[in-house]
């Protein structure tokens, strides 16, 4: 890997001759992660709905010297999250890792929630995540093996103005754990990542008047910042790597400690002179990291 590629921590040729299928890989945390196993030696699978963007990503890969593919697929629609996989067998031989990262979701009170709006999140959180993991599982893991990280969030102690979303990622939390046991008699390890408030282009994505409140969040996190997408992924490749042999059925929360903040507890974010300390300053590992646009000024 060059010096002016993606900085991993991790081993150079750590997953050389590795298939590894990134869902939702055009933007954000699963493009990142993407950069990071390709710096890796894998041959990294981009799937997503808009091809422009996983083309451009691809793009970028193949520029850092990695290898990738992509697949436009809705990961909603069964028949064809079968065929895609179908694909990837026939041109690749195996899937040997899958991380399960597309997702969405919108901001609103549960009582402004509609049936086709819950539909529309749940299916996309939940049902796609389990759709392409189960055809990774039928059509190549099932005989050769793998490891499967599924994307949730930080669900510990709900997600008011998400309700749907919420719902869908402690669905998949649970079908994490439920697959981690069923599949492991095939020398298949299922897990999850959970991030926290992770400053990714998804930000960019709410409306403006959400803005504020976005950038506000930082004063309720332990560690006093965002988390990056760096951050975040070094989570999904260890969990991916032969370090996590035997870890399954797990929930790496990457969340700066968020989930403990109590209301009556006061300021509770570190000071600017503690975030910047070796144990807790931001790990800037992804070289075309860009920042989301709510937060700059």
């Amino acid at each position: 890997m060059l010096s002016t590629g993606y900085r991993s921590v991790f081993a150079p040729g750590l997953f050389a001759g590795r298939i590894v299928v990134v869902t939702g890989g055009g933007s954000g945390i699963g493009r990142c992660t993407a950069h990071e196993l390709a710096a890796l030696g894998a041959h990294v699978v981009l799937v997503g709905r808009k091809l422009e963007k996983l083309q451009h990503v691809a793009g970028e890969i193949v520029a850092d010297g990695g290898r990738a593919s992509f697949h436009a697929c809705d990961i909603r629609d069964e028949a064809a999250v079968q065929a895609m996989v179908r694909a990837m067998v026939v041109a690749h031989g195996r899937i040997d890792g899958l991380v399960n990262n597309a997702g969405g979701q919108y901001i609103t009170p549960v009582e402004k929630i509609s049936a086709k709006g819950w539909d529309a999140v749940i299916a996309t959180n939940l049902t796609g995540g389990f759709l392409v993991a189960r055809e990774c599982y039928l059509q190549s893991m099932q005989a050769h093996g793998g490891a499967i990280v599924n994307i949730v969030a930080d669900i510990w102690g709900s997600m008011p103005g998400m309700a749907h979303s919420g719902a869908a990622r402690a669905g998949m939390v649970s079908f994490t754990e439920t697959a981690a046991l069923e599949w492991a008699r095939s020398g298949v390890r299922v897990n999850a990542v959970a991030p926290g408030y992770i400053a990714s282009s998804g930000m960019d994505h709410y409306p403006p008047e959400a803005g504020p409140m976005l950038r506000e969040m930082r004063e309720t996190v332990p560690a006093g910042r965002f988390g990056n997408e760096a951050e975040t992924s070094a989570g999904i490749v260890y969990l991916l790597s032969p370090a996590a042999a035997f870890v399954s059925g797990i929930v790496l929360r990457i969340d700066g400690a968020r989930p403990q903040v109590r209301m009556g507890w006061g300021q509770v974010a570190a000071p600017v002179e503690a975030q910047g300390r070796d144990a807790v300053k931001p790990f800037d590992g992804f070289h075309r990291y860009v920042m989301p646009k709510v937060f700059q000024s």
